[in-house]
């Protein structure tokens, strides 16, 4: 008994062998070479110098890296409970029975197959001032008088809610499909019995099927804020980061630094501060996950 386990774990690491040197080739490897590039002067070309933990220092005067985050978790409080709370309203919608379910499926989840790049793109033809979807729209309905624009990539606050529309709109059919497939599981004889005490379906909702969702909703959550910290494209490629680089999200500055000026090291310190903060952030839920459970 003891060799034919052997052999069957032999035979399942051989199968894993191919995996396992691609992860280590393509993401091990390069995260331990970061880390030894946040103790050097390292440029696009070379390794320059050693400079212990002056990257460091240099981190926490940096006021743009600061903003920059601060920027990033603008964008995390608005989108994360925004995408919860859509993407529970979408499943509540398509799971109904109804002829239209199917399409509602399908159109809900569409968008998500698209590039960010694609996305983005429709994104800056939507909000464009003058030559855009929206401001036309707006045109058409008497909402915007005529001579007049809106400038949603320009305003401050307006670029804060395009961002977050175009976001939404691109990515809540994963987190859509997540919640649909968990509703699915909810036995339909719950639902009987509660109807049977006289419960309409508001309190359905909110006394059953709400709850049942938890444990989803924790992941989500934590995914959706790694998500939203690592937003970084079409953030470029609608605003640039502007008005004033008031949107400019952290992973555009560590872009910046790296590779328009040739700083990797720096890039590679702000990089691995990041993930701290995220890992922090991870086993902060987690932690409140396991103590929840525990009471």
């Amino acid at each position: 008994m003891k060799i034919k386990k052997w052999r069957a774990d032999l035979q399942a690491l051989l199968f894993l062998l191919p995996f396992l040197a691609v992860y280590l080739i393509f993401t091990i490897w390069p995260m331990l070479k970061g880390l030894q590039m946040n103790f050097y002067k390292w440029t696009l070309i070379k390794k320059m110098k050693y400079i212990g933990f002056d990257n460091y220092s240099r981190m926490f005067h940096d006021s743009d890296f600061w903003s920059s985050l601060w920027h990033s978790t603008i964008f995390v409080m608005i989108t994360t409970p925004t995408m919860i709370a859509l993407a529970i309203l979408l499943a509540v919608i398509a799971n109904r029975k109804s002829r239209l379910q199917k399409l509602y499926r399908s159109v809900f989840f569409l968008p998500s197959v698209l590039s960010v790049a694609v996305a983005s793109f429709l994104g800056l033809f939507v909000f464009q001032p003058y030559t855009g979807f929206l401001n036309g729209l707006l045109h058409l309905i008497g909402l915007l008088p005529d001579g007049k624009e809106v400038f949603w990539l320009t305003e401050l606050a307006l670029s804060w809610i395009a961002l977050s529309v175009l976001t939404l709109w691109w990515t809540v059919g994963f987190n859509f499909i997540l919640y649909l497939s968990a509703m699915q599981e909810i036995s339909e004889d719950i639902y009987e019995a509660a109807r049977l005490d006289g419960a309409n379906d508001r309190q359905i909702f909110w006394g059953i099927t709400l709850p049942l969702l938890s444990p989803i909703t924790k992941t989500i959550t934590m995914l959706q804020i790694i998500a939203s910290f690592k937003v970084f494209l079409q953030i470029y490629v609608i605003t640039g980061g502007g008005p004033l680089d008031k949107t400019r999200p952290v992973i555009q500055y560590i872009w910046q630094t790296g590779f328009r000026k040739n700083d990797l090291g720096y890039a590679s310190t702000m990089s691995y501060m990041l993930f701290i903060i995220l890992l922090i952030l991870s086993g902060i839920q987690f932690w409140l996950n396991n103590r929840k459970e525990a009471v």
